[in-house]
């Protein structure tokens, strides 16, 4: 494990060059030297706490989210095109998707110059080629 913190941190090509924070569960295989070795990449490594089993089912279902409501429904060619479309579905769930747990209400709304009028037509907003739309007041 302590190799593959260093193939992570790894100055030309590592994948954890952009990430601040590394979590890890209590596993044994995350031994201090492999904590080590992510701190001396500038990544902080961080224990989830023993016995917490529920602080996953938020990154589960998030998961769950973007493979059926994406990434199922398209065939992708490559890292980057993966990556173009996850970073698409990220804007479309933060800004654009109403949730129903918070009362239909958008998570972080983007600012609007104008506030919106319900009396004026809908225009539908779509993300990649009509697969993720979003309905909102014309301005």
């Amino acid at each position: 494990m302590a190799q593959m913190a260093r193939n992570g941190v790894d100055g030309i090509d590592g994948p954890l060059l952009p990430v601040r924070f590394v979590l890890h569960d209590r596993d044994t295989k995350f031994c201090h030297s492999f904590r080590n070795v992510l701190r001396s990449g500038g990544v902080q490594p961080i224990v989830l706490p023993a016995r917490s089993p529920n602080l996953n089912s938020f990154a589960e279902r998030w998961v769950r989210s973007i493979k059926s409501e994406c990434l199922a429904k398209l065939i992708l060619f490559g890292e980057a095109s993966l990556r173009r479309t996850i970073a698409e579905f990220v804007k479309h769930y933060h800004h654009e998707r109403n949730h129903q747990g918070k009362e239909n209400m958008l998570l972080f709304p983007a600012p609007r110059s104008r506030p919106s009028r319900p009396d004026s037509a809908l225009k539908c907003r779509e993300r990649l080629g009509g697969l993720l739309k979003f309905y909102e007041y014309a301005a």
